[in-house]
């Protein structure tokens, strides 16, 4: 079993890239167990809209 280090590692990675397959499987089977992932998962998501969201104004308020 990964280790909470490990799977925050490959939420983040998850964020620019596809992961594989065995990757996607570890996180889902540790994220059902592990309520301080799941919160950082969640975290990290809402981190990602929050920024995109930021810089999508930010290239709409420029002449």
């Amino acid at each position: 079993m990964p280790s909470c280090r490990e799977i925050s590692a490959l939420v983040s990675k998850g964020l620019d890239k596809q992961l594989s397959l065995s990757e996607r499987f570890a996180v889902r089977c540790h994220l059902m167990i592990c309520r301080a992932c799941r919160n950082f998962q969640k975290h990290s998501l809402i981190m990602r809209k929050i920024s995109q969201a930021y810089l999508a104004q930010l290239g709409k308020s420029k002449p």
